[in-house]
């Protein structure tokens, strides 16, 4: 290679590596960059009956910087994105890899793989509601004029921000970057020079204060920690949208211009409560002068939406998981970009999205009322995706207990500290995350429950499939009619013959002269290629068994995986090619299967899902539906 061609390499690598950069501050950390405009006025809150002294402003600072340095820095951009399923992150993608790497404790990890899916969800309600309200309280500074309104103004964002999710966000996330990447240089400049305001703050980047603060503060000290974590929240938006970006853009945006920003910003807060301690009231918005403070106020409020589009969005991503892995019914999936399959729009969980970030916002009004709900639901799903990190080091990484003890132990500790401090805010308002993650939990381990059992009781009339091709063979002369083209009968179990195949001869008693066992499988992995996709097995002259592998982050879609059955050796005819799928009506009975009000749960549940034709994406007009009763 020539020194031109290599230098020519060289710039391209380093162009894309920063458009990935970019992109990952706009997407990533969009939700721990509107930290600032809450979390140090929240943690000054139980000082301001009697004044704020030095020392506890510079003990707060310095617990919010190491507390980025510790839990954002060493677990999440140094250990964690290391942790990848394929290049994929987050916790049921952390779940995933463990289930196919071990069965040992299954089911405790299946429901820390739920506990954090849940707490994610209502992390994504909590989110909206406590950025957009923020910003928008800035407005009070320019004018109180505007204070009746900001409650208005916060619920038509939401609605629009929630209503455009259907449309896609491709054009308008070409924006986020640069527009965030601003957000994040205004932040560092402000609090840069308000640090000449009282240098003394500067002592905050000495550990020592941040332990002297907490050995004296006493109770109010643990209470001020579940302010202090305000500032990581977000962070697991590192690991899960690790399958976006890759790892090294992640740490480059963190070390170059995310974590120097807000510990600026967080110094500069400091030195001004320290010269001006009326200014705790709200110290981001009065670091600016006059002139600067709308724009301030309207940068931040773009800021908070960004935000909150991307946590709605890993919602839908992890919507998506959870359907694959079997924790959800199977939902409808829209796909709103042509080339990028990780843009999707999940209507069901928008709506969900909607109504709790609308009544969130209405039932507390203010942000400061708010930030009280905030952070069990982050603290609790780091300390799940600690606990899962374990079991990666030792399963995958292959590290004794002991080593990996050592190194995760007193993280673990750290955050059960935080942990226990948000859950003393319970009665303020902790109690809607827990709340909303409770109702999500239970819905997630009833529909897989009920699908196991649903699954157990369909097994008890199953007949083999290889039983089956030999009746077949037996009755050869006298069996059912032939007739021309092909059928496809959807199964779950490859080895069985499929209930729609059965009723089909039952109720019509033909046979179609082609037919195809197919079976859909989802690998605990998150894509799969093309060459694996298709696995295909001649069982008879009139029999064939087809199955497709899909990753659970891809869409699965049949009609979309025809062409390369063509090319494995199934030969069709499309329009003379039928799909069957079943269709099960389910009836509750009390006095067997699940409990009476699980069984409702379940059904109700299997109401939303919606037809397999739909979500497999068959070709709409040769698919034939039979259905059954099935009482749980």
């Amino acid at each position: 290679m020539t020194a031109t061609a290599h230098a020519g390499n060289v710039n391209q690598g380093s162009k894309q590596l920063a458009v990935l950069v970019l992109g990952a501050i706009g997407v990533v950390y969009g939700d721990i960059g509107t930290s600032p405009l809450y979390a140090f006025r929240e943690a000054l809150r139980p000082f301001a009956h009697d004044g704020v002294a030095p020392n506890e402003v510079i003990g707060l600072i310095s617990l919010m910087i190491w507390t980025l340095t510790i839990i954002v820095t060493f677990k999440y951009v140094l250990f964690l994105l290391r942790a990848d399923n394929d290049g994929e992150g987050g916790t049921l993608s952390l779940l995933a890899l463990l289930m196919k790497k071990t069965s040992r404790h299954a089911t405790i990890f299946f429901f820390a793989g739920i506990i954090g899916a849940a707490l994610f969800i209502g992390d994504a309600m909590i989110t909206p509601a406590l950025s957009v309200l923020s910003a928008l309280e800035g407005l009070k500074l320019v004018t109180p004029i505007f204070a009746p309104y900001v409650l208005p103004i916060a619920v038509a964002i939401m609605l629009l921000l929630f209503l455009i999710q259907s449309i896609g966000t491709a054009t308008v996330a070409k924006f986020f970057g640069p527009i965030t990447l601003l957000w994040f240089v205004v932040m560092g400049l402000a609090g840069l020079l308000h640090i000449a305001d009282d240098p003394t703050i500067l002592l905050a980047i000495n550990p020592y204060f941040a332990l002297d603060f907490l050995t004296h503060a006493g109770f109010v000290g643990l209470v001020i920690l579940g302010a202090v974590f305000l500032t990581v929240t977000g962070a697991e938006a590192l690991y899960a949208d690790l399958g976006h970006f890759g790892r090294k853009p992640i740490q480059v945006a963190w070390f170059v211009v995310i974590f120097p920003s807000l510990a600026l910003n967080y110094l500069g807060q400091g030195a001004l409560v320290l010269s001006h301690p009326a200014a705790a009231a709200d110290p981001f918005f009065l670091m600016f002068p006059e002139w600067a403070l709308l724009p301030a106020v309207l940068l931040a409020t773009a800021a908070t939406i960004i935000a909150s589009q991307s946590v709605v969005t890993g919602a839908f991503s992890l919507a998506r998981q959870a359907i694959h892995l079997g924790f959800l019914p199977r939902l409808e999936i829209c796909f709103t970009s042509a080339s990028n399959t990780g843009q999707i729009y999940v209507p069901a969980v928008n709506v969900v999205l909607l109504i709790g970030v609308l009544a969130l916002i209405t039932s507390f009004g203010s942000s400061e009322a708010l930030a009280t709900a905030y952070g069990i639901s982050v603290t609790g799903a780091m300390v799940v995706t600690t606990v899962l990190s374990f079991q990666f080091l030792r399963v995958v990484w292959g590290w004794k207990v002991l080593t990996a003890l050592l190194v995760l132990l007193p993280l673990l500790l750290l955050e059960s500290v935080f942990l226990g401090a948000n859950l003393l805010k319970i009665h303020d308002g902790g109690y809607v995350p827990v709340m909303i993650a409770g109702v999500l939990m239970v819905m997630m381990w009833t529909w897989r429950k009920g699908t196991n059992f649903v699954r157990a009781k369909a097994a008890n009339n199953d007949v083999p499939l290889e039983r089956f091709l030999a009746s077949l063979e037996r009755r050869s002369d006298h069996g059912p009619v032939q007739v021309p083209g092909t059928a496809v009968f959807l199964s779950s179990l490859p080895d069985m013959t499929p209930n729609v195949l059965l009723h089909n001869l039952k109720h019509n008693r033909v046979l179609h002269e082609h037919n195809v066992i197919l079976n859909v499988k989802t690998a605990p992995r998150p894509y799969v290629s093309h060459a694996e996709r298709v696995t295909l097995r001649k069982l008879s002259d009139r029999f064939t068994s087809i199955q497709l592998l899909y990753g659970f982050m891809e869409d699965q879609n049949i009609s979309a995986a025809l062409p390369l059955c063509r090319k494995a050796g199934f030969d069709f005819e499309i329009m003379s090619t039928s799909f069957y799928v079943g269709k099960r009506k389910l009836v509750g009975d009390p006095n067997t299967g699940m409990p009476h009000w699980q069984d409702r749960l379940f059904i109700a549940m299997a109401g939303f899902a919606i037809d397999p034709s739909d979500y497999f994406q068959l070709p709409s007009n040769r698919v034939v539906e039979l259905g059954e009763q099935m009482v749980i």
